[in-house]
């Protein structure tokens, strides 16, 4: 009962994959780089603080690429993060070896989220079970869960190391001249989680 899971070493994904373990599936995080930072290191760090397996997947530049052109051409990162999940699902549901994949979203999410009609045609493309654990949760329960479980750093998103789609999409825009402020929320906290707070649970 193998799940590929989705992974960036926040809060969300953390608590997605606790529940997956704690329901009896073997649970492989995967992280997504596009190869332009390190940044990977932090969900790894976090992964082995928990005691899950972990890898990273490299995807194609030109994904990251496409993301910044919608970013750009929209005034704002929704499209893009959402392309990317996308992609990420796709590429890790596309393994031979795979029948499972996960992520962290979670009920009250926008952006990424699959809708039912996005679920079922990742289901039947690639012959896997997609599980979102955090489906039926909303963020005071998903906060309240955290809290009991993990050591948790929130900062401002510019200023938390961590391991997500964003971290290389500012990275790029910075790279093409445009200050990612102008284009992504400001004053956006985002968490990353440090350990356990208790490891008999």
């Amino acid at each position: 009962m193998e799940v590929y899971h989705l992974y960036s070493g926040g809060k969300d994904s953390s608590l997605a994959a606790w529940i997956l373990q704690k329901l009896g599936y073997e649970v492989r995080l995967i992280t997504i780089s596009f190869g332009l930072l390190d940044n990977w290191k932090y969900a790894k760090e976090t992964a082995d603080r928990l005691g899950f397996n972990h890898e990273v997947v490299f995807l194609d530049r030109k994904v990251l690429e496409k993301a910044a052109e919608m970013c750009i051409r929209d005034g704002h990162p929704s499209n893009a993060i959402q392309f990317i999940h996308e992609t990420a699902l796709e590429e890790i549901a596309s393994r031979e070896e795979v029948e499972r994949i996960s992520d962290g979203t979670r009920r009250d999410d926008r952006v990424p989220f699959l809708d039912l009609r996005k679920t079922r045609s990742l289901e039947d493309r690639f012959n896997v079970q997609y599980i979102r654990p955090l489906l039926g949760l909303g963020y005071k329960t998903i906060r309240e869960l955290t809290e009991k479980l993990f050591i948790v750093e929130i900062r401002e998103s510019e200023k938390l190391e961590k391991s997500d789609y964003e971290v290389e999409l500012r990275h790029l825009l910075r790279l093409k001249g445009i200050d990612p402020l102008t284009i992504f929320p400001k004053r956006h906290y985002q968490s990353r989680v440090l350990g356990w707070k208790k490891q008999d649970l």
